[in-house]
C-alpha cells in the first residue's frame, strides 16, 4: 500500500500532469494526421526525457502512447484515412456513418470506446500483471503459428462482397511479406537485384499507400465540390450519441476489449492486428452482418475499444518481463533504460512506487485523451467543411513526409505511390484492401514460428496438435473457417432465390 500511494503521489503535482497533458495532446495530433505514426511520435519525444526524472520522462512517453494510438480514429472517421495502423477497420464504418451527416456520433462512440477499452485494460494490468505474464510465458512457436493461422482466417470475414476476391486479396499480402531476407535462414527472395528491398516493405508507406494516396486518386475523379456538400451537416450534442444508440453494445464492447488486451500481451502482435481481428469478430457474431461497412455502431466499438484495450496489454509483458508487446513500446523500454532501470519480474519489488506511479499516469493519460478529443471535436469536424482540393494535398505531404521519415529513404515514397495506385485499382475492381494489411502484418509471425516449431520438433508437425493452447487455436481456426464459408454460401443462395 506503501508503494501504491507513493507512486500515486509521485504524479499528483503540476510539472507532471503537465507533460502528461502534452503527451496525449501531441499524441493525439500525431496520431490523427495520415503518414505520422504512434511509434514515430514516441521516437522523437524520446530524446526529451534524457534530463526529467524517470516518473516524468515515461509518463510523457505514456501519454504519446495512449494519445496516438485513439488519436487515429479522427482522420480514419473523417477522411477515410487511417491515421494509424491501428485505425484502419474504424475507416470501414466510420467514414460512411459520417457521409451521412453523423459524424458526431461515430466520433464520440470512438473516443469513448477507446476509453472504456482503455481503462479495462488498465484495470487488468493493475490487477493481474504478473500472473498474465507468466501465462504468457507458456506460448512458443507452437502457439504462435496457431494464433497467426487462426488470425488469418479472419481474412474471410473481410471479404465483403466476395469471399474468392477477399482471399486473393490476402495472398497478395502474404506473397508481399515475402520479399526480403528470409527469419531463420536468412536468404533473400523475390529482390530482383534490387538492394532496397532486402529489408521487405514497411508497413507504414504500404498502409498510407493502400488507404490515404489511394483515397486521394478516387476523390480526384471527382468534380470538387464547394464546402459542405459532399458531407451532410451535422450537430454536435454532448458526445453525438444517445444510449439507444449503444444499449445493446456491452458484449460486442467486452469481447473487443478481451481481444485486445490478449493480443497486446502477445509480444510482437499489437494494435495493428487487433483492430482488424476485433472488428472481424463482431462481424462474425453479429446478426446482421450485411450492414457492416455501411456506417453502423457496432463497426466502430470493436475496432477501437480493441486497440486502446491493447495499449494496457501490451504494458503487462513490457513491465513483468521486459518483453515489448509493439513497436511503440520497444521505444517505451528504451525509456526505461535510459534512466538505468531493467523491466522484469523484479520491477515491482525495487521500483514498486515507479511502477504504481506508471499505472496512475495511464489512468490519468486515458482520461485526458478522453477530454482532450471530446473538447476537440467541433474543431476536428470542420475538416468536412474544408475544400477537397485544398486538403487533400495538404494530406499528400502529410503522407510523403511519413513515409520518408520513417527509414529517411526515398524508395519508401516510391513504395506509397506504388501502392496507392494499387489501393486505386483494388477499389475499382471492388477487391478489399483490409486483408491485404492483414495478411501482410501476420506472415512474418506464421512463418517464423511455423520454421521456429518445425526446427524444435525436429521437422514434426505433430507438435503442433499436441500442444492444448496450439490445438485449441487450431480447432477455432478450422471452426470459423469452415462457419464462415458455409454463411456466405447460404449468404449467396438467398440473393440468387430472390
Amino acid at each position: 500500500m506503501s508503494d501504491i500511494t507513493a507512486g500515486i503521489l509521485s504524479i499528483c503535482n503540476f510539472p507532471i500532469m503537465a507533460l502528461i497533458f502534452v503527451g496525449t495532446f501531441m499524441g493525439i495530433i500525431v496520431g490523427a494526421i495520415p503518414g505520422l505514426s504512434v511509434t514515430m511520435g514516441v521516437a522523437l519525444f524520446l530524446p526529451l526525457t534524457f534530463g526529467m526524472e524517470p516518473i516524468a520522462g515515461l509518463a510523457l512517453l505514456c501519454g504519446l502512447y495512449i494519445g496516438g494510438t485513439s488519436g487515429g480514429l479522427i482522420s480514419a472517421i473523417l477522411l477515410k484515412m487511417p491515421g494509424t495502423a491501428a485505425s484502419v477497420a474504424t475507416t470501414f464504418d466510420g467514414h460512411p456513418m459520417a457521409e451521412r451527416g453523423e459524424a458526431p456520433k461515430a466520433l464520440g462512440i470512438g473516443i469513448v470506446s477507446s476509453f472504456l477499452g482503455g481503462l479495462v485494460s488498465y484495470i487488468v494490468l493493475m490487477l493481474l500483471a504478473p500472473f498474465i505474464a507468466k501465462f504468457a510465458l507458456k506460448f512458443g512457436p507452437y502457439e504462435y503459428f496457431s494464433i497467426g493461422l487462426f488470425s488469418m482466417t479472419m481474412i474471410v470475414s473481410l471479404s465483403s462482397g466476395s469471399l474468392v476476391k477477399g482471399v486473393l486479396s490476402g495472398m497478395i499480402g502474404f506473397i508481399l511479406a515475402l520479399v526480403g531476407i528470409a527469419p531463420i535462414t536468412s536468404l533473400t527472395r523475390f529482390t530482383f537485384g534490387v538492394s532496397d528491398l532486402n529489408a521487405g516493405f514497411s508497413l507504414l508507406p504500404m498502409l498510407i499507400g493502400l488507404f490515404a494516396v489511394a483515397e486521394v486518386l478516387v476523390v480526384l475523379e471527382e468534380k470538387f465540390q464547394p464546402a459542405g456538400t459532399r458531407v451532410k451537416e451535422c450537430k454536435i450534442k454532448g458526445f453525438g450519441f444517445t444510449w439507444n444508440d449503444v444499449k445493446d453494445q456491452g458484449p460486442n464492447f467486452l469481447i473487443s476489449t478481451m481481444i485486445g488486451t490478449g493480443i497486446g500481451i502477445l509480444p510482437g502482435l499489437g494494435a495493428s492486428i487487433c483492430n482488424i481481428l476485433a472488428y472481424s469478430v463482431a462481424k462474425n457474431r453479429s446478426k446482421y452482418p450485411e450492414k457492416f461497412g455501411t456506417g453502423i455502431v457496432d463497426g466502430i466499438i470493436a475496432p477501437e475499444s480493441s486497440n486502446n484495450a491493447s495499449t494496457g496489454g501490451a504494458m503487462i509483458p513490457l513491465l513483468t518481463l521486459g518483453l515489448p508487446g509493439d513497436n511503440t513500446t520497444a521505444l517505451i523500454l528504451a525509456g526505461f533504460m535510459i534512466h538505468g532501470i531493467t523491466p522484469g519480474p523484479l520491477l515491482f519489488r525495487t521500483e514498486g512506487r515507479l511502477v504504481y506511479g506508471i499505472f496512475a499516469a495511464l489512468l490519468v493519460s486515458n482520461l485526458m485523451m478522453l477530454i482532450v478529443e471530446f473538447v476537440g471535436m467541433r474543431a476536428f469536424i470542420k475538416i468536412l467543411s474544408v475544400p477537397k482540393n485544398l486538403l487533400l494535398p495538404i494530406v499528400l505531404v502529410f503522407c510523403t513526409v511519413g513515409a520518408y521519415a520513417n527509414n529517411n529513404r526515398v524508395f519508401d515514397v516510391i513504395v506509397m505511390m506504388v501502392f496507392g495506385v494499387m489501393g486505386y485499382g483494388m477499389k475499382k475492381l471492388k477487391f478489399p484492401q483490409a486483408p491485404v494489411i492483414l495478411a501482410f502484418i501476420l506472415c512474418p509471425t506464421v512463418e517464423t514460428n511455423l520454421r521456429r516449431g518445425l526446427m524444435k520438433s525436429q521437422g514434426s508437425f505433430l507438435p503442433f496438435i499436441t500442444s492444448p493452447i496450439s490445438c485449441v487455436f487450431l480447432v477455432i481456426a478450422v471452426a470459423t473457417l469452415v462457419l464462415t464459408i458455409r454463411k456466405e454460401y447460404i449468404n449467396s443462395k438467398k440473393l440468387k432465390e430472390i
